[in-house]
């Protein structure tokens, strides 16, 4: 690597403890002899609580002890978890009914927690779980995006928890009134089940009156906010950690009743309490994601320009608030609003609902994936109606290089873009010209060929500043401290990488410490696809500084001006001297010096701007009309990430990120019943992607490096996902469209897509 240069391949050194085995999970590390929790859900969907009766349960053999809502309370507990609202717009703000840890008086969803059952073993706490008394006055359950039916909360009478709006509304009437033609395309997105490898979890210990909890999160500093003000104790007094993690795509983001409630139980006892989610439970309380319909519409002149857009949007929050479920298909929808199209003339409406089913939140993107699904479903529509191959409505319709840097109509600075480049070389790595021979060989064998594209951007999100901490140990290696969490993106072999790259330290020596907030005081975790561009730009600050240090170090050691120093990455040079001392080097000097205030360094950088990946997925599908089939046969991406530090990386986190799209588009349906149960609580009724529903996923990187950092990096994280939606959709819409199919929603499950087809086959009747 050293020699070589940057940006290459380099293998995952994390990856041989998972695959042996012997990674470290917070069910791995829970403290010899916690006790265990297990929680008593809510087997309806929504009533007043009329019973509930714990004392054959706090009698039963090995339990130590029974929470409930009151208890909670009686210990002086803030019982309400957090959540952030959006402004309505007519100035007020939107609702926030509590939302509190344990079920109080009322439950809402199927698998809310109502109490905590405490006992030596799994199994005693479950079978005292059994012992609880509970009845409720069952109500109507509310499960429909519209006004009205049985109230949840009183702040929200008709079950409206936002109304909210951004744009010139009058403005963009006018343009839709003189337009040449206007497209209008209902579009549903539908609700997923994150299913992360590893479910959620945790355990909590005291000690001499302070608090640790160790969850599988994203993160450990807003968990540490959110305990310090649940239990009014000072920040010195707890500590959060995050141990190896199993996957997290926005969902373990966020906090959940269970990690207070677990802490509340060690404190009472003196004893560490452990709870590990099992998988239907996670799938009944486990955030939700997506879950809205919109209603988008564009505005052309005469020659194809899209002169204006509206898209009025309605969504499900669930039965309260989470923490950002509000902003989600809101503010956070609004960043890639227009995508890459050079439309001032915008407006975005939405409302949010409060259902009974679990909260909705961010999943692998957060509002992006939704808003570029809308727009890119709409495009392809649009290209249809007005008669023009979607390609060219595309170009026609791009913001083009010389306009760089473009503010957009909701006021994202998008620094640079070569959108049409991209899109010429998707079609060559897809071979578009051969798509029509290939579209005819399958209609000789009756079946249905379709091909569809989505342009995409994203923006990254969350704090734009983090920290990094070098030190230099004794036994010559070099353990950096960083701000962000893996959750299996590889975060370990891209930061040593990248330190090693900028030191000349080789990458063997640097270990990667995350996830302690004891270690770490200020960080901003991973998620909106900021941790590699965020995290290695401070580690550019800590470096500088090591260099400047070092070089004043070195000057004084050598007897010359610190200006005849120079780093090259590698070594330290001096003018008129042969000494070339690498950076280990010279931290053993300051070592041997007595200088020890020279081993350790940080720095906090900030970025100067958003970077705004984006790129062209190529989506082919083959339909059998008589099972409604849908097979996956080519998927082609190409897209602009900036520099790559680890190109085989970012080819990861792009396959993953499709194989999650696929997966919405293709399979996965959350499905509930009338009275609010899920009916699809099981892996057997629950379909995820497998090896075999996904194809060859080709990837080429076309990069326009970023200026809004120094290393001309985007974020790729969640890119996959953006794009994958509306590929795979408009494949199946353009597959289905001459069979008379006009309106196609994932998911494209066979039966779904066998009674499109058989829809269309009795409406041409």
């Amino acid at each position: 690597m050293e020699k070589f240069g940057k940006s290459q391949p380099v293998k995952r050194v994390e990856d041989h403890r998972f695959l042996i085995g012997v990674g470290r999970y917070v069910d791995d590390i829970a403290p010899q002899g916690a006790l265990h929790g297990v929680f008593f859900r809510a087997p309806v969907a929504h009533g007043v609580i009329t019973e509930l009766d714990v004392s054959d349960a706090r009698d039963a053999e090995g339990v130590h002890l029974v929470l409930t809502c009151a208890d909670l309370e009686a210990a002086g507990m803030n019982i309400a978890l957090p959540h952030t609202v959006v402004d309505n717009r007519d100035g007020s703000k939107g609702a926030a009914p509590l939302r509190p840890m344990l079920a109080k008086d009322r439950v809402r969803y199927v698998g809310e927690p109502v109490a905590l059952i405490v006992a030596n073993t799994l199994q005693q706490a479950r079978d005292a779980a059994e012992l609880i008394l509970f009845d409720a006055d069952d109500l109507p359950a509310k499960m429909d995006l519209t006004p009205g039916g049985e109230t949840l909360h009183a702040e929200a009478p008709d079950n409206r928890a936002f109304d909210w709006g951004m744009g010139d509304e009058t403005k963009v009437e006018a343009a839709f009134a003189k337009a040449a033609r206007r497209v209008r395309l209902e579009v549903g997105d539908n609700r997923i089940i994150v299913n992360a490898m590893e479910p959620r979890g945790c355990y909590a210990e005291w000690a001499d009156s302070r608090l640790h909890v160790a969850l599988n999160g994203q993160g450990v500093w807003a968990h540490k906010g959110f305990l310090t003000k649940a239990f009014g104790l000072s920040e010195d007094a707890v500590r959060v950690t995050n141990p190896d993690v199993g996957g997290g795509f926005g969902m373990k983001a966020m906090t959940y009743p269970e990690y207070f409630c677990i802490a509340q139980a060690a404190r009472a006892l003196g004893r560490p309490v452990r709870w590990m989610s099992e998988r239907t439970e996670a799938m009944l309380t486990d955030n939700g994601g997506r879950d809205l319909v919109s209603w988008a519409e564009f505005a052309f002149d005469d020659n194809h320009k899209i002169t204006a857009y509206r898209v009025d949007t309605r969504c499900n929050l669930g039965a309260y608030n989470s923490q950002f479920g509000q902003p989600i298909q809101s503010t956070l929808f609004s960043k890639v609003l227009m995508g890459v199209y050079d439309v001032q003339d915008t407006y975005l409406h939405v409302e949010g609902y409060y259902t009974n089913t679990v909260q909705v939140d961010a999943y692998r993107g957060a509002g992006r994936p939704e808003a570029i699904y809308v727009l890119e479903r709409l495009m392809d529509r649009a290209a249809r109606e007005l008669g023009v191959d979607p390609w060219e409505l595309r170009r026609i319709n791009f913001i083009k290089p010389d306009q760089f840097p473009y503010t957009t109509a909701t006021g994202e600075l998008y620094d640079v873009g070569d959108f049409a480049r991209l899109l010429t070389r998707a079609g060559e790595e897809g071979d578009r010209e051969g798509f029509a021979a290939r579209r005819t060989a399958d209609a000789k064998r009756g079946l249905l060929r379709g091909q569809g594209l989505c342009y995409y951007i994203e923006s990254i999100l969350g704090d734009p500043s983090e920290g990094a901490k070098v030190v230099f140990e004794e036994n010559g290696h070099v353990t950096i401290y960083v701000g962000t969490q893996s959750n299996g993106q590889g975060h370990e072999t891209v930061y040593a990488q990248f330190l090693s790259d900028q030191t000349g330290i080789p990458a063997e020596r640097i270990s990667v410490v995350q996830g302690d907030s004891d270690l770490i005081k200020k960080g901003g975790g991973t998620g909106g696809s900021r941790s590699v561009t965020t995290q290695n730009t401070a580690t550019l600050a800590t470096v500088a500084k090591i260099t400047e240090v070092f070089t004043a170090f070195l000057a004084e050691e050598l007897g010359v001006d610190a200006g005849d120093i120079s780093f090259d990455d590698e070594r330290f040079r001096a003018e008129g001297s042969n000494v070339s001392p690498t950076m280990l080097e010279v931290a053993e000097m300051a070592r041997a010096k007595g200088r020890d205030d020279l081993l350790s360094h940080h720095e906090r950088a900030s970025l100067p701007g958003r970077s705004y990946p984006n790129g062209a997925h190529v989506a082919e599908v083959v339909i059998d009309p008589e099972t409604g089939v849908v097979t996956l046969d080519r998927y082609t991406v190409v897209d602009d990430f900036g520099n790559l530090i680890n190109p085989m990386l970012a080819e990861g986190q792009v396959h993953g990120g499709v194989a999650q799209g696929i997966g919405q588009a293709v399979q996965e349906r959350v499905v509930y019943d009338e009275d609010g149960q899920l009916l699809t609580a099981t892996f057997m009724d629950y379909a995820m992607p497998r090896a075999a529903d996904l194809p060859m996923i080709s990837f080429t990187s076309e990069p326009v490096p970023s200026t809004a950092n120094a290393m001309g990096m985007k974020g790729c994280g969640e890119a996959g996902t953006v794009g994958a939606l509306a590929a795979v959709s408009n494949a199946v819409q353009d597959a289905l469209w001459e069979r008379g199919v006009r309106q196609a929603d994932m998911p494209f499950t066979p039966h779904r897509v066998w009674e499109m087809l058989q829809g269309a086959a009795i409406a041409a009747e």
